[in-house]
């Protein structure tokens, strides 16, 4: 796999920059203009969809709006959408989002992978963008990050799904199923491999008599 981070002899590179959001990058977010009357998402042939600036409405069917580029264009209502407050600015989970639409998610998932930020969850699942790098965030410094862990307490990543399937098949000695699932060249195969290796690092973290637990839970998790 391709990477700009290459692979060395020493400690492991700290991952921070892969998984937290900066404090002054979140200042330049909560800085962002918004009008929760007036901005709104449009149509674009180029980009998808782009920031707008909502002028009224024409009728029951129709808006106009303002345009980036300073064009004036009528859409129909049901082709615009709803910009977000700037707090939920490259949020972790789309599910949060005040106005669900798909402008708002794509923008969400497009501003975190510009900001080296690969995965994001949407409600139970986890989103992943193929970076077609190698970021130092599955190392065993990025193991202990997510270990004994809860979801809510640590940046989105495929180890915060293992270290909740582990958990649960310990505690409440239930048979784990794990889904991964995308197109051709997502990365699948690699994510697979992934979650093996952070079974494997649990496994080798518990002590001598976690040997035998270690063997029994790699027979019951299930990888799809």
């Amino acid at each position: 796999m391709p990477g700009h981070v290459k692979k060395s002899t020493g400690p492991d590179p700290d991952p921070s920059e892969y998984l937290f959001i900066s404090p002054e990058q979140k200042r330049i977010d909560q800085a962002k203009p918004y009008d929760p009357k007036r901005s709104y998402w449009a149509p674009d042939p180029q980009e998808g969809f782009v920031e707008c600036e909502l002028q009224g409405a024409k009728g029951d069917k129709l808006v106009t709006v303002k345009l980036p580029s300073g064009e004036v264009k009528d859409f129909k209502k049901e082709q615009v959408g709803q910009i977000n407050p700037p707090k939920y600015e490259k949020c972790e989970d789309v599910s949060n989002l005040t106005f669900l639409n798909d402008p708002s998610v794509f923008y969400v998932l497009k501003s975190r992978y510009q900001a080296k930020l690969i995965y994001t969850y949407s409600g139970l699942f986890c989103i992943v963008i193929n970076p077609y790098k190698r970021y130092p965030i599955y190392t065993n410094r990025a193991v202990k990050i997510y270990m004994g862990k809860r979801r809510n307490e640590v940046p989105p990543h495929l180890f915060a799904i293992c270290d909740g399937a582990y958990q649960n098949m310990m505690q409440d000695r239930q048979n784990q199923s794990m889904l991964i699932t995308g197109e051709s060249g997502a990365g699948k195969t690699e994510n697979t491999k992934k979650v093996l290796s952070y079974f494997a690092n649990v496994g080798a973290s518990e002590k001598k008599e976690g040997e035998k637990k270690q063997v029994n839970f790699l027979n019951k998790c299930t990888i799809m």
